[in-house]
């Protein structure tokens, strides 16, 4: 799994003035929390940028004060006005004590529905697990191939070794729907079928007033 190595500071002054002096200087603050001890410390912005900006799930190695914590990001609190990251709270790995973790998702395969003209639509970027520190991983891999025109593929259809899955198990994660298209033919398809049906009802009555008069000139003959 991807690890990104973050140089920290030990705050040994708090409060809001310490904080602003932080924030003049782009450093941040931020705690590291889930150990033996809670570590307020601080770091640059432009350190903990490829941690924050990014849709990857990965691993910190925070160095602070001599010491290092294997971490992962939990929370983040950005400046109202400014949209600057004010704050950031990490949860550190202990090796035999679980955690909870958003994992992004996946998806693999070609969809059944999508080569049928389907669209392939995904409600969920990311599932909720429980897990060992040693179980974790980038993603969980998601195969869609046998998805199937207004199918989905559900929270409970996800299995995954050694993690215990909290989003609720009904939730839809992907889908293929009707394009555009495909509704429009559909459309145009169901009026040409029931047209079609009264033209052979209205043909029925014709053929049955037809055969006396045949049987009739088959007598005379």
């Amino acid at each position: 799994m991807k690890s990104i190595t973050i140089e920290g500071q030990l705050r040994t002054e708090t409060g809001k003035k310490a904080t602003r002096q932080l924030r003049s200087q782009e450093m941040v603050p931020g705690v590291i929390y889930g150990g033996a001890q809670e570590v307020s410390f601080y770091a640059s912005a432009k350190a903990l940028k490829p941690l924050v900006y990014t849709s990857q799930f990965q691993l910190a190695e925070v160095n602070v004060d001599g010491k290092s914590y294997t971490c992962i990001l939990k929370d983040l609190q950005f400046d109202k006005v400014s949209d600057l990251l004010n704050h950031v709270d990490l949860l550190e790995l202990v090796e035999d004590k679980k955690i909870v973790a958003d994992l992004p998702l996946k998806f693999t395969g070609a969809a059944a529905g999508v080569k049928e003209g389907g669209k392939l639509v995904t409600k969920m970027k990311s599932l909720k697990v429980k897990t060992l520190p040693k179980y974790l991983k980038e993603n969980i891999e998601v195969d869609i191939t046998n998805l199937e025109l207004n199918g989905n593929i559900r929270v409970e259809d996800v299995k995954e070794d050694n993690m215990e899955i909290m989003n609720s198990p009904r939730i839809p994660i992907a889908s293929v729907v009707l394009t555009r298209q495909l509704k429009q033919e559909e459309a145009t398809t169901a009026p040409a079928a029931t047209a079609a049906a009264p033209t052979a009802k209205a043909a029925a009555p014709a053929a049955k007033a037809a055969a006396p008069a045949k049987a009739k000139e088959e007598k005379k003959k």
